[in-house]
């Protein structure tokens, strides 16, 4: 069985360190696996009920929308900005999880992982945004964790992929996210 995982990262930022690894995440996903870096978050405007209409949704939240759907699973890369949850990744939740009952989300599996400068890793936004997309319909994987600390040393000379140690524990975070897909469809 084929695995598609949508990666959504919580930075625009063109250097992002929790882009970055997402961009390893693509490259180390096992076998029957695909993550799928999702680009466009920075044109999905606010989430507004307005807006939010048959027929005149947003052409860039629709896109979303449609990516999601065609996900099995999903993996939040968040920074922490003010010592919470980035809104770019707040707002592709709130899109996601409308129309109200059927939203993308709807029990699929995921992980939320990422790096920050502090000496935390980002533990705070990670947590926010756990709680935001499991309130939204997704089935938050609590114990697939990793933050790293420390991001603009550790990664100012080396990507994520080629951090040895960082590389094998985002590896494990697929492939465990992975198996929860196989998991929820068996059950």
């Amino acid at each position: 069985m084929s695995v598609r995982i949508l990666a959504l990262v919580g930075s625009l930022r063109a250097g992002s360190h929790n882009r970055q690894l997402a961009e390893a995440a693509v490259k180390l996903a096992p076998e029957g696996a695909e993550v799928v870096l999702y680009e466009g978050l920075a044109d999905v405007p606010f989430y507004n009920e307005d807006i939010d209409v048959e027929g005149g949704v947003p052409a860039a939240a629709a896109a979303l929308r449609e990516a999601a759907r065609g996900a099995d699973a999903f993996l939040f890369f968040s920074p922490e900005y003010n010592g919470t949850i980035p809104a770019v990744l707040k707002n592709a939740i709130d899109w996601l999880s409308r129309p109200y009952g059927a939203g993308a989300f709807g029990g699929k599996p995921v992980a939320v992982v990422g790096t920050a400068f502090g000496q935390y890793g980002g533990v705070w936004a990670q947590d926010d945004t756990r709680k935001a997309v499991g309130i939204a319909g997704g089935k938050v994987i609590e114990d697939i964790k990793l933050s790293i600390p420390g991001s603009v040393t550790r990664f100012a000379e080396t990507h994520p992929v080629d951090d040895a140690e960082v590389a094998a524990q985002l590896t494990e975070v697929v492939a465990r996210l992975h198996g929860n897909v196989g998991e929820a469809a068996a059950a």
